[in-house]
Order: C-alpha cells, then structure tokens, then sequence
C-alpha cells in the first residue's frame, strides 16, 4: 500500500511542482551523496529551496511522512493528497527551521498539524468504540518501535505478520486514542509536546496513551500466544 501511495504521491508532486515555483534551475550535480544535514542547509542557501536538493530531500524522507499519515488517517482515501500537501508546506517553510538537525521531528509536526486541519474541515464523526468493550487479556510486555515500511531481507514471515496485526490493531482504536499513541509511539514526541498539539491537559495524554497500550496488548494477546 504505501509504494502506492508513493507512487501516487510522486507523480502528484511532479504534476503540482509548477505551482511552488516553475521555473527553479535545474541542479547540475549529484545530491544522492550528501548528508541530510549539509542537504537541509543547501534547501536553505536562498529564498527558495534549489529544487534538485528539495527533490531529493523529499525522496529521502517520503516514507516518513507516509507513515505518520498512515497511522493517523487509515481510513482515508486522500492521504496521498495530504502527503503532497505536506511537502508544499516543507518548501514554504523550510528557510524558518533553526537547527537542520531537528528537520525530522519538524516534518512529523507539520505532518500531524495538517492532519489535524483537515479533521476539524471536515468535522469527522469517528465510529463508536469503547475501550472497555470485552477482548483477549493477558500479561506481558510488548515493544512499541514500530519498523520502517519496507521489512530487511532478514525479516522473518512472523516478524511481519505481527507488525501487520498491530497496525491493525492501532487502525481500530478510536480516533483520539490512535492519534496519541502515534504521536507518542511511532513519532517519539514528548507528553508535553502532544498535549500542545492535541489540545489536551497532560493527564489526559498519558490517560490515553496507557489505555491505547493496554487495549493494544489485548488486542494483541491472542496472536503473541499462537
């Protein structure tokens, strides 16, 4: 699904780049070998990115952006529409980032903001689900790294059969839970840091973030034991 997506968004963004600036030089050099550090100060060296170095910072981090959509809008259909929306913003925007070394976190923020935009546009009713509805219980610990989208050769066929349970398990908790176990879990941002965002106090971050663990495990639990 993602290189889908990908795709989908790769050749939105070829189709659209005329609208952020049509007529940027083209790079006569290769970028592939940069470091992302020294690639965000090229995106920074003038008014607006050098498009042959904004190109390639998008390639690098597209599956990243991917991902946090994913996680936060499952069920819609236009994530691909709200990626390339992303990335217009990353564009218009990159001259204001401060430390280059904090691009990643700040990406994942305007990823999530936008997300946010486009929830309260729509004012989408999330369907019922309560937490306490009766499912599988079990003891145990469960690690919340989640990997990246394309497996290593090394990965076994459980390694990602788990993976694939879980992330439907997150698809099904309810919007506000799901939301803030991503921001937290597969985002790494701080309690206070998601509060801001969410617009919650800080209690309730770490209230809905230990019930979406729980549920999860539940969820979980009968899998992990066959």
């Amino acid at each position: 699904m993602s290189q889908s997506i990908s795709a989908h968004c790769s050749k939105h963004w070829s189709k659209h780049w005329s609208k952020i600036e049509a007529d940027l030089p083209e790079a006569l050099v290769s970028l592939d070998k940069i470091p992302n550090y020294d690639l965000i100060l090229r995106c920074q060296s003038d008014a607006k990115p050098e498009r042959a170095a904004f190109t390639e910072l998008l390639r690098r981090y597209q599956s990243h952006v991917e991902k946090i959509l994913y996680h936060l809008a499952p069920d819609w259909q236009d994530r691909s529409d709200l990626a390339q929306e992303v990335w217009i913003r990353v564009y218009r925007n990159i001259g204001r980032l401060k430390d280059p070394l904090k691009f990643k976190g700040w990406l994942g923020r305007i990823a999530t903001n936008l997300f946010y935009d486009e929830l309260r546009k729509r004012k989408r009713v999330a369907r019922p689900l309560s937490l306490d509805a009766p499912r599988h219980t079990g003891d145990g610990e469960m690690n919340w790294e989640l990997p990246s989208d394309a497996p290593s050769p090394n990965d076994n066929l459980s390694t990602r059969e788990f993976y694939e349970q879980l992330e439907g398990a997150i698809a099904d908790l309810p919007e506000a839970f799901r939301t803030t176990i991503v921001l937290r879990e597969i985002q790494g941002l701080a309690y206070e840091e998601i509060a801001e965002i969410t617009g919650v106090s800080l209690g309730t971050v770490k209230s809905r973030i230990a019930r979406a663990r729980g549920k999860l495990q539940e969820q979980l639990q009968s899998y992990l034991d066959t």
